[in-house]
């Protein structure tokens, strides 16, 4: 009995020996851990395979800097080698870029001028690497030399129109600040592709007046029209009365002495008319009456009327 009990506790203090299933889950997890190390070496290679390359997508322009230097240098679309470390590549994009501003101004008369402008520019290609050194990224072009460049040039522009003008010469207004605007731009690298005033805008108080005046120049061009249309038909009655009398004129020329016996002929009754006159009344001479219209038609001299006695 002693010598069991010595066994037992013997055996108590030996290490347990692993079983078949202990040993197949350190042979999985081993090989998992493998597998795990040999993808991270592939990631770190093929990122370390990457950073000697940079990549150029298309409509941008790289930038190439050493150890933070800008190099005077413009990497095209595509694929460049480079050394890690001591160079790195910054993009911009030479796209045409839409910017939208609206721009407060006055105008030579002194009136409010409020603009929407719509403006298309681009970063010159051969000079992204001078502009990304002067000024810096796209937020920093907008915010720093698009937007001030914009108000200034509407102002200057402005300035030189009445607020009539800006309206009536709307075009010649664009091509001023299109000019302007190219010249204003180009140090800075920067190509203008087109501007458009989308909208030109004053003060209610202007908007009034100009509302006023139209309604003045309608009614002063209505009585225009009245006071020419009385004209005309006042002309137009002097031309009907001196129709009238070169018809009469021509009518007493042509009433000859024998054409007024024969007409009167023609009319006869059969009875003799009578003159009423100063002398009394006789009985008409149809000579003497012949006589008397053609020296006296043309004075309007008439004697008396005649009246027919049965």
């Amino acid at each position: 009995m002693g010598n069991n009990a010595i066994s037992l506790e013997f055996m108590k203090t030996l290490p347990k020996l692993p079983t078949l299933q202990s040993v197949q889950e350190r042979k999985k997890s081993g090989r998992d851990l493998y597998a795990t190390g040999k993808v991270l070496l592939v990631l770190f290679l093929l990122a370390l395979l990457t950073s000697f390359f940079a990549i150029v997508n298309a409509g941008e322009r790289g930038v190439l800097l050493k150890f933070g230097a800008v190099q005077p240098v413009v990497l095209e679309e595509g694929i460049h080698l480079i050394i890690p470390i001591v160079h790195t590549v910054e993009k911009l994009s030479v796209r045409v870029q839409s910017q939208e501003i609206t721009a407060e101004a006055s105008s030579r008369d002194l009136q409010d001028v409020y603009t929407d402008v719509a403006l298309n520019w681009h970063i010159v290609p051969e000079e992204t690497y001078l502009i990304f050194q002067q000024i810096g990224e796209l937020d920093a072009i907008i915010q720093h030399i698009i937007n001030p460049a914009v108000e200034e040039v509407l102002k200057a522009v402005m300035a030189t129109y009445t607020a009539e003008e800006i309206i009536t010469k709307r075009g010649q207004v664009k091509t001023g600040v299109d000019q302007a605007l190219i010249e204003r731009l180009r140090p800075y690298h920067i190509a203008v592709d087109d501007i458009s005033l989308v909208h030109v805008h004053f003060s209610n108080r202007f908007s009034d007046a100009v509302e006023a005046k139209q309604v003045a120049e309608q009614e002063a061009k209505r009585a225009e029209f009245v006071a020419l249309k009385a004209v005309k038909e006042a002309e137009a009655r002097v031309n009907f009365a001196k129709g009238e009398a070169q018809a009469q004129q021509l009518l007493r020329d042509s009433l000859t002495p024998e054409l007024l016996q024969r007409q009167a002929i023609e009319k006869w009754n059969g009875n003799l008319p009578l003159i009423m006159g100063g002398e009394g009344t006789k009985l008409l001479d149809i000579r003497q009456l012949m006589e008397a219209n053609h020296n006296g038609w043309n004075r309007g001299d008439r004697a008396g009327s005649f009246q027919n006695v049965p």
